[in-house]
């Protein structure tokens, strides 16, 4: 397994991660990613640490918290294996102030995430969204208190706008404060927005990518194209969970599709492999969390590490893929000569 920094921080994560969003099954939402016990997840992880897979991902919502919880069963015994990560921000409860990044909701959350995961640090803790109603003053001294609490030990955002994370990096470099190591990302192969601001923002700050749902919410794993029904274990079956991932045409997802198809023939790899492997070799990219229902994917994910795609594979996808940009990034393609971190 090949290890990378996290950004600009001195941690060192495996390229790719484990993601808990299949842990628990809970409510209707998540149990369309899977329903993994803590059996289960006990034998996944051992699965993990056994090809060096150290970092596992979670968040407080994934399963009303139940994701965490059996998290912290399966890793019982071998807290000092393993890296945990854990996300709060989005709404946990009724109460008026269950919500946001707010000191109140940031120090109850942290607190609520340790006792889950029967443990007394998170290795790295990521806002899940941007709160705009609160001063970015407040949340990043809450954070800087829990850091030097030894409550948790890296920080990091995701779903942010380019100037979300910028002016919280600036606010971080004023007061002192920890800064964004981590910018968990959607980012994919049909799915390439994050290029666009984001990478240059984090090559330019060292923050580096945790990238979510690198297989295009489920459509990347090789059993959809075009003419054939959805398989019977795919999320997108789900109507709610498809309106509320990441929203993909058909056309251009087939045409994805078509060229991952003639790589795999030539790789000998399976599409997944190949759509795992191409995020891997790109710029800012830390770690890439992969889900898994049960120990079978969990393999055939792992299969992406260990090799990788020729220049001309990769032109291959990367033509295939390619989207018109929006304003002003198309404007900015006529100035390339000084753009030091070209879209």
């Amino acid at each position: 397994m090949e290890y990378r920094r996290l950004g600009g921080s001195g941690l060192k994560v495996p390229v790719l991660s484990l993601g808990t969003g299949t842990f628990g099954g809970t409510n209707e939402f998540f149990k369309a990613w899977g329903t993994s016990d803590v059996a289960e997840a006990s034998r996944l992880i051992d699965v993990c640490l056994e090809a060096g897979v150290n970092l596992f991902d979670s968040a407080d919502i994934y399963s009303d918290g139940a994701a965490e919880s059996i998290l912290g069963e399966a890793i019982k015994g071998r807290r000092d294996q393993v890296l945990i990560s854990t996300k709060a921000t989005f709404r946990a409860g009724k109460g008026t102030n269950d919500v946001g990044s707010s000191r109140f909701h940031l120090i109850r959350s942290v607190e609520g995430s340790l006792k889950r995961l029967g443990t007394d640090y998170i290795d790295l803790f990521q806002l899940h969204g941007f709160d705009a109603q609160t001063p970015p003053e407040e949340t990043l001294s809450t954070l800087d208190q829990l850091v030097r609490a030894g409550k948790i030990r890296y920080i990091g955002c995701s779903n942010f706008s380019g100037w979300h994370l910028m002016k919280s990096l600036a606010v971080s470099e004023k007061y002192g404060w920890p800064r964004y190591v981590a910018n968990q990302a959607y980012y994919s192969l049909i799915g390439r927005d994050y290029e666009w601001e984001l990478m240059p923002l984090g090559l330019d700050q060292g923050v580096g990518a945790v990238v979510w749902s690198p297989l295009g919410w489920g459509r990347l794993t090789g059993k959809i194209r075009r003419g054939q029904p959805l398989p019977e274990t795919s999320r997108l079956r789900n109507q709610t969970v498809k309106d509320i991932g990441p929203q993909v045409d058909d056309e251009y997802l087939y045409k994805v599709v078509d060229a991952l198809d003639e790589v795999a023939k030539e790789t000998g790899k399976t599409v997944p492999q190949i759509a795992l492997n191409w995020l891997i070799q790109r710029p800012t990219v830390a770690t890439v969390v992969v889900g898994a229902r049960n120990e079978e994917q969990l393999r055939q994910n792992l299969g992406a590490v260990g090799w990788n795609l020729t220049t001309e594979q990769v032109a291959k996808l990367d033509a295939a893929s390619a989207r018109p940009f929006a304003y002003p990034y198309w404007h900015q393609q006529g100035f390339a000569e000084r753009n030091p971190f070209p879209v």
